[in-house]
């Protein structure tokens, strides 16, 4: 008998495996069930062992799949995940399963086969209406009974009959939610000759002509018999007539849901470089044709080992392929440089994934690497539905694509042969996973993934993250610079003073300045693009009579006007209720709409300029599932000629006949309270001024501010990132914030705000307690109300840990029921 440690999908298992005895056909990476405690549930096979780990071991009940799900490079990228996040081990395995493996184990209840006839009238009404619909049914889902009675009083009455040994409970796993499509296909029995004369045949003597051009048809090949039947007009009677004649065949067909299929990507030959591409280029060509050895993966058994492991591996670290950090200016041909390492690391028999934050993954960015590769490329992202996703999963495991392109979950694709990772747009705080544990990073997923298999990763941005570009600078990366733009446009920034617009009368959403750049550039036939990070009409509605603002019931934060659905909408919750014409408090008929989102804009612009055709391209008018792609479509030819949007517009887009771009408040995010504010603002100012002047003709972009002098606003304005990062770097040195430090965000919901507060307490106790008796250089920030303290009907409550290694600190600490562990947060607003 054998022995494996087992990653159980339980929330009892937390961090640790489970030692159970397994055949000897069990691998590394295969998917089992098994039981754990009293229920079935599904496990991970991490390691293989001769001896078990414990005295007495359970068997494994059997596999999920034939084939190990997780690769060794997969099982120990897991084990790091979950170390690194401090998140249960199964999660951490479960972010590289297919899409839709995961399946629930069902509770029914069932009758017992003989039942004591001296119970039954014993029985309670309530008991007898259940026993009676499960004799009907055959079994009952325990759900459904709970939703009937609610949970207690279900509860009980369960317990009750199978104490008396009236109703049973088993165990049976849902239905697979996602599995390869199958379509039926049609196609000829007998030849092609046999066939058109049969069709002659049918056609003259036995006046059969739906048969006969059914025949004709499938002459050319196999057809979708639903296709053929619409094609044709014909009943399945035809078919039906044709098959018992042995005259057709119908076979079920697995077919290949293709994200892709809709659109014809031609393939597009690699322009020229210009001397800094060739430059940059000359170093990652290097790197791709050295012979990197991948870190052998390995077993342990004590965090002991596994110290011991990553010292080794540290002494090493000289062997291990290069991370390239790939500072270049908006425009300045980033995207070549990932198209030619691509080109090299396939030509060298190797494959690649290629990460971009999601709002950045348009049609135009798949079509960039699409048209160089076509049919080789992979797309995986989450507007794409189940199916496609399963069967790209499967594909990508076969080898069938060369490139997997898509947002950060695509860092988990079972891309074999794995010798180049690509992060474009690095910085993206999007990358990193908020809402659910593993609270993962993908650019630090990257880093470990790329050691694991000896490929090189490529950090791309025009305004790289601070701590990744300070670790360039102290050599941990490597700094490859790209300063000029390729195009040949000039582009010119200008920033405007929104005080002294007031001063001066103007009281509209437009500078003077902006104003005459859209006249201009709209009597030229050119385009314009309007930013403003903030969707809506009117950010909140107010009583001008008692002050009353109009509030989510359930989040701490006010609600925005939709003019579109002339609604009020909670942006945490998605709360909707329509707008009142009288204030909810007072009375009074003096509501007023304040603040501006990207609605307002639209309406704004459309009074000033009725002959201007609009776009608008937020999160609220692209519900579906190609709705990006057709407002890219319009504005590309043409359709429209001004772009009114959030930072979706900023990622890049190349619009050759955009020629004036204008941000109506650059302020929105600068004062948040976050040490990040200036560095978000810096960074989504100059990507969307990146997207002006990108073909032949010159750029304007207008910078609307309050704060017109402010560190980050100037910076952006001059395209000047160094100058921008040497004063930045220089506020965290001063306030010990990352990179000088690390971070770690404990966060508590309850419904009960005071007992919230108080569990806070507790654990801030515990934790400066814990941090006192090992001596530990850990500051406990907190605790304290997060910035919105309510979201969806629950009080949130935080603790901030700061120091050089605050994870250890937590490390021997079980998170209680309530708390989430965030590590490295992107974010503590």
């Amino acid at each position: 008998m054998n022995y494996a440690e087992v990653a159980v999908n339980s929330p009892g298992a937390q961090r640790q495996t489970f030692c159970y005895a397994v055949p000897p056909n069990i691998m590394v990476g295969h998917a089992v069930w098994l039981p754990f405690g009293r229920s079935l549930t599904h496990g991970i096979i991490l390691q293989l062992t001769e001896y078990p780990s414990v005295e007495k071991t359970k068997e494994i009940i059997g596999l999920i799949d034939p084939r190990p799900i997780l690769s060794t490079v997969q099982v120990e990228l897991a084990r790091w995940i979950s170390e690194h996040y401090l998140s249960p081990l199964f999660d951490a395995a479960a972010l590289m399963m297919p899409p839709g493996f995961e399946r629930r184990v069902l509770t029914f209840l069932t009758l017992m086969p003989n039942p004591s006839e001296a119970i039954i009238p014993s029985l309670t009404p309530r008991q007898k209406a259940l026993v009676n619909l499960i004799f009907r049914k055959g079994k009952v889902e325990l759900a459904e009974v709970e939703r009937a009675l609610g949970k207690k009083e279900a509860g009980t009455i369960i317990g009750q009959l199978v104490r008396k040994k009236v109703v049973a409970r088993t165990q049976e796993l849902e239905r697979v939610r996602v599995r390869s499509k199958v379509v039926p296909y049609i196609h000829l029995a007998i030849g092609a000759d046999e066939a058109q004369r049969e069709a002659e045949c049918l056609l003259v003597m036995r006046r059969a002509p739906k048969q006969a051009e059914l025949l004709g048809l499938l002459e050319s090949g196999p057809v979708p018999l639903a296709e053929a039947k619409r094609h044709l007009g014909c009943t399945s009677a035809v078919v039906e007539a044709l098959r018992r004649k042995g005259m057709v065949t119908i076979e079920q067909v697995q077919v290949y849901r293709d994200p892709l299929a809709h659109r014809n990507f031609s393939p597009l030959p690699a322009p020229a470089l210009t001397a800094a591409q060739e430059a940059v280029w000359r170093e990652i060509e290097a790197a791709l044709e050295s012979d990197f050895s991948p870190l052998p993966a390995a077993t342990f058994t004590s965090a002991q080992e596994r110290v011991l492991r990553e010292i080794e591996v540290a002494r090493e670290s000289e062997k291990r392929p290069p991370i390239f950090l790939l500072h270049g200016v908006t425009g300045s041909g980033k995207t070549e440089i990932y198209l030619r390492a691509l080109g090299q690391v396939i030509s060298l028999g190797k494959r690649a994934i290629v990460l971009v934050p999601e709002i950045a993954l348009t049609p135009q960015t798949i079509a960039r690497f699409a048209s160089r590769f076509p049919g080789r490329v992979a797309v995986l992202h989450s507007k794409l539905s189940v199916g496609e996703q399963f069967d790209e999963w499967w594909r990508i495991r076969e080898g069938a694509f060369d490139v997997v392109i898509g947002s950060r979950g695509a860092i988990f694709a079972p891309q074999p042969d794995l010798g180049l990772i690509v992060i474009d747009e690095e910085h993206e705080w999007t990358y990193k996973q908020q809402e659910q544990s593993p609270r993962y990073h993908a650019r630090d997923v990257a880093i470990r993934l790329a050691e694991l298999t000896g490929s090189v990763l490529i950090l791309g941005s025009a305004t790289p993250d601070v701590t990744t570009y300070y670790k360039s600078q102290i050599g941990d990366f490597r700094l490859l610079e790209l300063p000029e733009r390729i195009a040949k446009g000039e582009k010119m920034v200008e920033v405007v003073d929104l005080r002294e617009e007031l001063k001066r009368g103007n009281r509209g959403i437009f500078s003077r300045s902006l104003y005459k750049g859209m006249e201009k550039a709209l009597a030229a036939g050119e385009q314009v693009i309007l930013f403003l990070n903030r969707r809506g009409s009117a950010t909140f509605v107010q009583c001008r009579h008692c002050g009353y603002v109009l509030r989510c019931k359930r989040c701490d934060v006010s609600l925005t006007y939709h003019s579109a659905g002339e609604d009020l909408v909670c942006h945490q919750c998605n709360h909707r209720m329509a707008a009142p014409n009288v204030c909810p408090q007072c009375g009074s008929r003096r509501i007023k709409f304040l603040g501006i989102g990207t609605q307002k804009v639209e309406e704004e612009v459309g009074r000033a300029f009725p002959s201007a055709n609009l776009l608008r391209w937020d999160r609220d008018v692209t519900r579906g599932k190609h709705s990006h792609e057709e407002i890219l479509d319009k504005f590309l030819s043409h359709e429209a000629d001004v772009l009114i949007g959030t930072q979706m517009i900023a990622k890049g887009l190349e619009l050759p006949l955009v020629t004036l771009v204008g941000v109506i408040n650059a302020d929105v995010s600068l004062y948040l309270p976050d040490f990040r504010a200036g560095e978000r603002t810096f960074q989504i100012l100059t990507q969307v001024a990146g997207r002006a002047g990108r073909g032949i003709l010159a750029g304007h972009v207008i910078l609307q501010s309050y704060s017109p002098h402010h560190y980050a606003i100037v910076a952006a304005a001059k395209h000047d990132y160094t100058s921008f990062y040497e004063q930045e770097i220089s506020l965290r040195r001063h306030y010990e914030n990352p990179p000088f430090s690390r971070l770690v965000r404990l966060l508590y919901t309850n419904p009960n705000n005071a007992f919230c507060q108080r569990e806070a307490q507790r654990m801030h106790r515990l934790l400066k307690d814990e941090r006192d008796s090992w001596g530990m250089d850990v500051s406990l920030i907190g605790p304290s109300p997060a910035f919105i303290q309510r979201v969806r009907g629950r009080y949130r409550w935080q603790i901030i840990l700061r120091g050089a290694a605050p994870v250890r600190l937590l490390a021997e600490i079980p998170t209680p029921q309530g708390w989430s562990v965030d590590i490295d947060p992107v974010s503590l607003l």
